[in-house]
């Protein structure tokens, strides 16, 4: 008789075998991960330079060196322009063209919703379609004078990027669009103040954040009362029925001085930019949908007309439309702006006219509630009928939608990236442009807590002092540091259409502008070798969720950037997260939570430990319940109470319910001294003391949150004994950790992990390959790791439920050098680009310093050969350390390509292919472009001038000038320093 199998048994044997069976797919995908994990490119054309050629050899090229996805755009930056105009008949065609062979290579494309980078327009859009202001003059009368009243037309205001960025068509239109709104007429008083700030408190501007010059909150509403120098609501008249067309009023005040204002709509000046000549037009009104459709039919429309439709089942070709980082200004203004406001703020804003040209209406804090209603009525306006109409637009053709929610977008930037399918954030090479790493901060926050697993990130862009500098290893710490960030897809900015032949090379550019990022660069051919370990990168961090401890609620309203405590971070520009991780929290995003276990959690699956509120003054009722419930349910809130609304909506009352309900959560309104645990309900209010003195960027310092959660016996997620970086994936069955050193040196350092999920494992991005920890200590809840890590290095630490190991020994290994090349090197280079076609060296040394001319300037790549003798069979892992490369190598060995060095510890294993007795190495190395540029700089110039292909070009004539390099832009000069290039060493062969 069989005896039954316990029911915990076989629950255990199915766990069991589910997480082996998990680890081991998560183990074969790391090693070769599919295309949907490749890292992308911002793909440029160049007004019109364009053709069916190029197009298929770029997008070649991108797949054999392992890109997956592109970004398509049409700008017109410092190039000459094409004979192709921007949606023409052979622009269509050329556009299929480009969709067709994506889909044959398995290529994403991502479509950006306008020409140019910055939004959605074009010349179709016409100027009452287009982004508005309501703009107003004044004129003041007195009774006694007995005149005819005549209102000018009110003036526009200026453009964000000023009058030169408008054509002299566009300038004629900007001028001559014009609509009366309304006319309103009160009694004058001199001594009315006016209201600070208030050109972008009513959203005329939003200067861009990454620029530094614009701060990233609003002040709190005003709770100054006083109305003895305002204007009084009950004394505005409202004449707009007595306006004639030719601007006369056919009123008179009855006695007194008053003074007559005349608003009207005009458009905000925003055109595309910087978009191909014909595709230059307004930027649509993005309050209205009958606008954005119209623009989209023009556009989008059309080209998906082009191609047939979206076909999802396919790999390649069209999968998403992007809208890029928001440049096109701030608007407050659309035809039925008044009737919307109404419905959602349930009052008429008619009387606070007046307010949009800072005048102070009721009192200062009224005028700065109306304000604020009228920014959140424009941000509603902007999610409800921009970004999520371009959001189902995109879903009724089989897209997407990625958002890159920052810079001078007016609304809160939180609140926008939440619409996206894929929330996309960007970063500039470390000193090569501006700082936008909040965007890095911002976006992964949005990922995280809605639960979408992409997050990738406009990545390396540079300004005009880029100049071909960067390479894969100087960008190894950057880059790391974005993937601990939480970004898990770089899309390179930018990969330029190469239009020119291919010996013009490095051939076209974006202007001086981006990380050149294309098949011209000399170590295209070697770059897979880092594209894999960035696929291999992304992959990991795009399964699971990220671990984060603390989240920080931004205030409402708009415009907002979510700026965490300084204090959170440590490092300089691309600074590291410190052992609490934490991700920013929009309001609209909070109102989705709910509390399990404590903790604060997202349908996502996305949960917090505490949630952190802003110092932030006001707070409206309906937000203020919602943390209510959250705390009642359980959850840790860190913060003092609010004191009002920030709104008009429900003026009075609205502060009385924020008092009343604030004082029943905290049990008072006024913060004690001394920091207070305070139980409500289930949860736990933390306040009063360091809380309020101790305030960085809105929020608590580090050390006051952090001392909340080691109350809670919570440790950090992550700590270690030297500067490591890192973040945190999980899932039921396993922890991933990835940690890089973030230092040019070798590192030993102890790590400590929250996890017990299992014992840890080391996978090498570099190689795809993982091994068994062999010394590790597991103490209370978490695993203490020895690692040793080269310059920059990077590894997962993974833990896994189905690896149970012990401990087995220790994690060091010994290196033994075996032999040193020290023999002369045969060297070969290119001559296309001056070098020698054979020479020796016989040590190694910096081309830079060679007496031949063809080697100091030479850019490229050379292949160094040498033959050399092993005396007796070798066992184990045998390793070529190739010492100081400059700037990356492949090697072959006795015909077997074994791969490419491209970061330290600068080796690769050759046990496959080396054998006893004779052996034949060859290495290519690749430099940078700079050395030749610097070299034919000393040769006359034959480049572009005044905007103007060179003669030589347009008529296919030999060059004369001797040069070797030709490029659409010109960043250095003959005495400009040349860059250290070549295989230096020393060369080695190592056991392990």
């Amino acid at each position: 008789m069989l005896k039954k199998t316990p029911a915990a048994f076989i629950c255990f044997l199915w766990f069991v075998i589910t997480a082996n069976a998990q680890v081991a797919q998560l183990k074969a995908n790391f090693a070769h991960p599919g295309n949907s994990y490749k890292p992308g490119v911002y793909w440029y054309f160049m007004d019109g330079n364009m053709s069916a050629e190029t197009i298929t050899k770029d997008l070649e090229s991108m797949k054999q060196a392992g890109i997956g996805n592109l970004i398509f755009l049409e700008v017109n930056v410092g190039v000459p322009r094409g004979k192709v105009d921007f949606l023409s008949d052979e622009w269509m065609d050329l556009f299929a063209h480009a969709e067709k062979e994506a889909r044959r290579l398995g290529i994403e494309i991502t479509l950006g919703i306008g020409p140019g980078w910055t939004g959605s327009g074009g010349p179709w859009v016409k100027a009452e379609q287009s982004m508005q202001h309501l703009v107003a003059s004044s004129v003041t009368v007195n009774a006694a004078d007995h005149k005819k009243i005549v209102l000018p037309i009110p003036p526009p205001k200026k453009p964000f990027f000023g009058e030169d960025n408008l054509t002299t068509e566009f300038k004629k239109e900007w001028n001559a669009y014009y609509k009366d709104v309304a006319v309103l007429a009160f009694p004058a008083d001199e001594a009315t103040p006016k209201i600070a700030d208030n050109d972008e408190k009513a959203l005329y501007y939003r200067a861009p954040f990454s620029s530094g010059v614009v701060k990233s909150y609003l002040p709190s509403p005003s709770a100054k009362s006083d109305s003895k120098s305002a204007i009084k609501k009950d004394r505005i008249l409202n004449l707009t029925g007595k306006l004639q067309a030719d601007g006369t009023l056919s009123w008179s005040p009855s006695a007194g001085k008053w003074t007559v204002m005349r608003f009207g709509s005009r458009n905000n000046g925003a055109i595309t930019r910087p978009a191909p000549v014909p595709g230059l037009g307004f930027e649509s009104d993005k309050f209205d949908t009958t606008a954005l459709n119209y623009h989209l039919d023009h556009y989008v429309g059309r080209i998906l007309k082009k191609i047939g439709g979206v076909d999802p089942k396919i790999e390649g070709g069209l999968k998403r439309l992007h809208m890029d980082s928001w440049e096109m200004g701030a608007q407050n203004w659309t035809g039925n702006f008044r009737k919307e406001f109404i419905k959602r703020r349930g009052y008429d804003p008619l009387k606070y006219y007046p307010v949009y040209a800072g005048e102070v209406v009721g009192s200062p804090a009224e005028s700065e509630r109306f304000l604020w209603d009228l920014r959140q009525t424009s941000q509603e306006l902007v999610l409800e009928n921009h970004a999520q109409h371009v959001k189902a637009y995109a879903k009724q053709n089989h897209l997407n939608l990625s958002i890159e929610p920052y810079d001078m977008t007016p609304l809160a930037d939180l609140e926008l990236g939440s619409v996206a399918d894929v929330p996309m954030a960007e970063f500039w090479s470390k000193n090569f442009g501006f700082n936008s790493t909040y965007s890095v901060i911002e976006a992964t926050s949005v990922a995280h807590v809605m639960g979408r697993s992409l997050m990738p990130a406009e990545a390396f862009t540079a300004q005009d002092n880029e100049g071909w500098k960067q390479h894969p290893t100087s960008m190894k710490n950057q880059g790391d540091w974005a993937f601990a960030a939480g970004i898990n897809r770089f899309v390179y900015h930018t990969f330029q259409n190469q239009f020119l032949p291919d010996s013009l090379k490095p051939g076209a550019t974006m202007g001086p502008y981006g990380v050149h990022w294309d098949r011209s660069q000399t170590w295209w051919p070697m770059v897979s070798g880092y594209h894999d370990y960035v696929s291999r990168c992304q992959y990991l961090l795009q399964q699971g969720r990220t671990v984060a401890d603390v989240l920080y609620l931004t205030p409402e309203g708009s415009p907002h950037v979510f700026v965490p405590p300084s204090s959170a971070i440590k490092g300089d520009t691309i600074g590291d997260r410190k052992g609490y991780n934490f991700d920013g929290c929009a309001p609209g995003q909070l109102m989705l939570a709910t509390v399990k276990n404590s903790k604060v959690v997202f349908p996502s699956g996305a949960s917090y430990e505490i949630l952190v509120l802003p110092a932030y003054e006001a707070i409206t009722p309906q937000l203020l319940q919602k943390i209510a419930q959250l705390v009642k349910l359980g959850a840790t809130v860190v913060g003092n109470p609010p004191l009002r609304s920030p709104s008009l909506v429900g003026f009075p009352y609205c502060d009385v319910k924020v008092k009343a309900l604030a004082k029943l959560l905290w049990g008072a309104n006024t913060p004690p001294a001394k920091e207070t645990y305070r139980r409500y309900g289930n949860g736990t209010i933390v306040w009063g003391g360091d809380i309020t003195t101790s305030v960085d960027h809105l929020y608590p310092s580090y050390d006051v949150t952090s001392s909340v959660l080691q109350a809670k016996n919570i440790a950090e997620d992550f700590t270690a004994e030297g500067p490591l970086r890192y973040t945190h994936r999980t899932d039921a069955n396993w922890d991933i950790y990835f940690v890089s050193n973030t230092t040019s040196q070798d590192l030993d350092v102890s790590a400590t992990f929250r996890t017990q999920k299992g014992s840890p494992q080391l996978w090498d991005a570099i190689t795809g390959e993982n091994k068994e920890v062999k010394q590790f200590a597991k103490v209370k809840n978490t695993t203490s790791v020895p690692l040793h890590l080269s310059p920059y290095q990077s590894c997962f630490v993974v833990f896994s439920k189905d690896d149970q190991h012990a401990p087995s020994g220790s994690n060091k290994t010994t290196a033994k050098t075996l032999l040193t090349l020290s023999a002369p090197w045969d060297v070969s280079f290119d001559p296309k680009f001056g070098g020698p076609a054979h020479t020796v060296f016989e040590k190694l040394t910096d081309w830079t310093q060679n007496a031949e001319e063809g080697i100091k300037y030479y850019s490229g790549i050379a292949t160094y050969h040498q033959k050399f003798d092993v005396a007796k069979n070798v066992t184990g892992q045998v390793y070529l350390d190739l010492g100081k490369v400059k700037n990356m190598a492949r090697v072959t060995l006795n015909g077997q390509e074994l791969g490419v060095v491209w970061t330290a510890p600068w080796r690769i294993e050759i046990s496959s292919a080396l054998k006893t007795g004779s052996n034949d190495l060859k290495i290519e190395v690749a430099n940078l472009w700079p050395n030749r540029l610097i070299g034919d700089e000393k040769k006359p110039y034959d480049g572009i001038v005044n905007d103007e292909w060179p003669t030589w070009l347009l008529k296919g004539q030999p060059r004369t000038s001797g040069r070797y390099t030709f490029t659409t832009t010109r960043q250095y000069n003959a005495n400009s320093p040349l860059f250290e290039s070549g295989l230096l060493g020393p060369v080695t062969i190592v056991t392990e």
